[in-house]
């Protein structure tokens, strides 16, 4: 008798890459697919597919090596755990991209393999994502690496310092409230559709920042978010209690940018969960802010040195800073995670206060099962 395999996505636009997938999946026994329902993509993407949930099922039906597709009727990234016990898989599959600790966890709870594949294409065909053929969108998200707050006038009053960022290619489908920039991003393509238009970094970041925060805007965008989609490679904001920082340093040395993107892991993290609120219970003082403009201020040294020890111990030291002025970003799940990765990773922080994004982690080995991103050049 043939094995039970599970897979889980939404699948929309369905393509080559999905496809591939499919096939390597199926290749340890009867495939069943579950899909992620209108409102659940649209609960955790923040918009709805491009396909209708029905359109989605009647394509993956269609597909030769699944023996059988349905729609979850769950929520959340859990979406499909009455499925799930339902069909009681002897195999979940997932790619990299969709690889979480709380799957793996729900696997080892109902003591079923766990395998994660690596996104590759079928032999001569170019790699395919849903990003890719949804818009041929070319406008970058950003990690910021450490500082981050202080672009914000209610932390650099206390103590002036700078937030470190780096531009990264849309080679994954981040969710909205990922910490990746995507709201913004979503103004800046707005404002000039599929790509950064060509003028000078520091006047199109200061127009990306005025157009996502108008007049009357109540909650003012951190101005780090438009630096770090709008300048190549890696920018140091500095700021004295502004809104928009006194100066912006930029390296984009290439030996710089791949000992960072290299160095970097990401591990997702579940949904926030309903009611979150970053800005409950902060602890906001200069001393604090200090630490964090410190840390960043190191980090920024270690990246030039190319020091990835000091990277791993400068990032987690502005994490903690973070943490300490706003102890709502962190949970018992994140405090979990944390402790799962701590003896293998050189340090840590997070995009996504509270849920939603990754923990990125910083390391000189590969992290198994985690992502990594491609930083954003200059353009050519």
């Amino acid at each position: 008798m043939s094995k039970k395999v599970f897979v889980s996505g939404c699948y929309d636009l369905l393509h080559s890459g999905h496809i591939a997938f499919f096939q390597e999946a199926a290749q340890y026994g009867d495939l069943h697919v579950a899909l992620g329902s209108d409102k659940t993509v649209y609960d955790l993407k923040g918009r709805a597919p491009i396909n209708t949930e029905d359109e989605r099922l009647y394509m993956v039906k269609s597909v030769k090596c699944v023996k059988d597709a349905f729609i979850s009727q769950g929520s959340g990234m859990l979406d499909f755990l009455p499925e799930f016990e339902a069909i009681q898989p002897d195999i979940f599959v997932v790619n990299q991209d969709g690889h979480t600790p709380d799957k793996q966890d729900l696997c080892a709870r109902y003591n079923v393999q766990y395998v994660v594949l690596k996104r590759e294409p079928h032999e001569g065909l170019t790699p395919r994502s849903t990003t890719d053929l949804r818009t041929l969108n070319q406008i970058p998200f950003r990690v910021d690496l450490a500082g981050g707050w202080l672009d914000q006038p209610f932390v650099s009053r206390h103590y002036p310092g700078p937030v470190i960022t780096l531009s990264i290619e849309p080679t994954i489908e981040f969710n909205d409230r990922s910490g990746m920039a995507s709201s913004t991003r979503l103004a800046a393509i707005e404002m000039w559709g599929s790509r950064l238009p060509i003028d000078h970094p520091h006047k199109l970041a200061k127009m990306l920042f005025c157009y996502d925060n108008p007049p009357g805007t109540t909650e003012i965008s951190g101005s780090q978010d438009a630096i770090g989609i709008v300048f190549p490679g890696l920018a140091k904001a500095n700021y004295t209690g502004n809104y928009w920082p006194d100066s912006i340093d930029r390296l984009q040395d290439e030996t710089a940018v791949q000992f960072v993107e290299k160095s970097l892991y990401l591990v997702m993290l579940g949904p926030r969960h309903a009611g979150y609120d970053v800005l409950a219970n902060t602890q906001i003082n200069a001393t604090q802010a200090k630490a964090l403009a410190d840390a960043a201020e190191g980090c920024w040294q270690a990246i030039q040195r190319k020091d990835i020890k000091a990277l791993g111990q400068t990032v987690r030291a502005s994490f903690e800073a973070q943490i300490a002025m706003f102890p709502n970003m962190i949970n018992d799940a994140v405090i979990h995670l944390i402790e799962k990765y701590k003896d293998v990773a050189l340090g840590w922080k997070l995009s996504g206060a509270g849920g939603g994004g990754y923990l990125i982690l910083v390391s000189e080995e590969p992290i198994e099962n985690a992502i990594q991103i491609v930083a954003r050049r200059e353009h050519e």
